[in-house]
């Protein structure tokens, strides 16, 4: 029988994939990439502050996630492009946090987890916390889904149609907030945005529908999670990137079966 670290590190990772899974997909259909990145690099401001004020970790990090959505939601357009405007929120509030971290007495060690993760660590508060959050994203990407199809196919349709695209983004932006927040114990700030886009990448030669796509990412995400870890059991390797490498491997895998059905239709 697996020991009660490795249940509680599926479980948490399950979580995860299931959460990234349909906000992985818009991530891609949007291309957000970028976004993703800025949004969990800003995580680690919010570990800073959590650590100097004695706050609790995950609302810290959900309300710089959500200042710095606010921020690119404002700014863009005006006077630099998203992808620069990104780029700077993205790198400034990882040096701002790595910096404000070091002025924390007895964090260093702990440094390593936020950035990378520690998912053995996972306790069942932890585990608690992770699948409120899922729960949290779940419902709030199924009760926005139609809006923010019609979003990301057409604002101009959406428009139309008495949607309202800046609200859909924002819905969007709370739940990339609470991913990060769950995800910053499991595969860290510097990998969060990896378990967003890969299986979602991968996901997509795969289906036909986006509720397909979405289905299939869960999928994938969860299979990367289990392969992952135990990769890491046998291997003795860090936890949080060996997972990441796992589903990397089923992008891989993904883009040669869609490679190889292509030329068989060519035929």
């Amino acid at each position: 029988m697996p020991a009660d670290f490795m249940i509680r590190a599926a479980l948490a990772g399950i979580g995860l994939a299931l959460a990234c899974a349909p906000l992985g997909c818009f991530v891609v259909w949007r291309r957000m990439a970028y976004y993703g990145d800025a949004t969990a690099h800003a995580a680690l401001l919010g570990v800073a502050l959590s650590l100097a004020f004695a706050l609790p970790l995950y609302p810290a990090v959900i309300a710089v996630a959500l200042v710095v959505a606010g921020l690119v939601t404002g700014l863009s357009g005006r006077h630099h492009a998203t992808d620069t405007l990104l780029g700077v929120l993205a790198h400034g509030t990882l040096a701002a946090g790595l910096v404000a971290v070091s002025f924390v007495q007895g964090v260093r060690a702990d440094l390593m987890a936020y950035l990378f993760g520690d998912i053995l660590a996972v306790t069942r508060g932890d585990l608690l916390t992770i699948w409120l959050g899922t729960g949290a994203v779940l419902a709030l990407l199924a009760w926005r889904w139609s809006g923010l199809l019609m979003a990301t196919v057409s604002p101009e349709m959406a428009v139309a149609a008495g949607i309202r695209p800046r609200l859909e983004q924002w819905a969007l932006n709370i739940a990339l907030a609470l991913v990060v927040a769950a995800g910053i114990r499991i595969v860290g700030a510097l990998l969060i945005s990896a378990m967003l886009i890969i299986p979602a990448a991968a996901a997509r030669p795969l289906a036909r529908t986006p509720e397909g796509m979405a289905l299939a990412t869960g999928v994938l995400g969860t299979v990367g999670v289990f392969g992952g870890l135990t990769a890491a059991w046998h291997a003795d390797t860090p936890t949080g990137p060996t997972i990441v490498c796992a589903v990397a491997i089923l992008f891989v895998l993904s883009v040669l079966a869609s490679s190889l059905r292509s030329a068989r239709q060519r035929r």
